[in-house]
């Protein structure tokens, strides 16, 4: 497995990974207005292009993808294709953010369906779930040990 920066048109790529994996795993926990919101925070390109956005590719198949903004100390997105749930991919996606963030801690807003797996990687809750514009996260917090 490698992972690399996505840039130019392969950050389509990748957004259609997300958009997919985010359909058949947390889209279930959302309302309409959630997936809406969802749909048009990755559709927006000013929003799109601040990140950094990382794949994790098997061969030359992109299976994976995380990515940040705030110089690498915020996960914006973080997708793992299903058929490569519970294989380290996911980890080692998050080792290779960590490495490029710049600060002592980093930031997600986890979905109801990823929060076990925050906490796996040592995440912990900085508050319960909230809902903003349809969104159901939970903040949590990683700190650099």
């Amino acid at each position: 497995m490698r992972i690399e920066e996505i840039s130019g048109n392969d950050r389509e790529q990748a957004l259609k990974l997300v958009l997919s994996v985010f359909m058949e795993y947390e889209a279930p926990d959302y309302s309409e207005q959630g997936m809406q919101t969802f749909k048009d925070f990755i559709g927006n390109r000013e929003a799109i292009d601040c990140l950094k956005i990382y794949g994790a590719y098997l061969d030359d198949e992109l299976v994976g993808v995380i990515a940040t903004r705030n110089h690498g100390n915020h996960i914006a997105l973080f997708f793992v294709d299903g058929r490569h749930h519970q294989k380290g991919i996911g980890r080692k996606l998050f080792e290779y953010a960590l490495e490029k963030s710049t600060g002592n801690k980093i930031t997600v807003n986890s979905s109801p369906y990823a929060v076990e797996v925050y906490k796996k990687l040592g995440f912990v809750p900085n508050s319960g779930e909230q809902v903003v514009d349809g969104i159901r996260f939970t903040p949590m917090t990683y700190i650099k040990g």
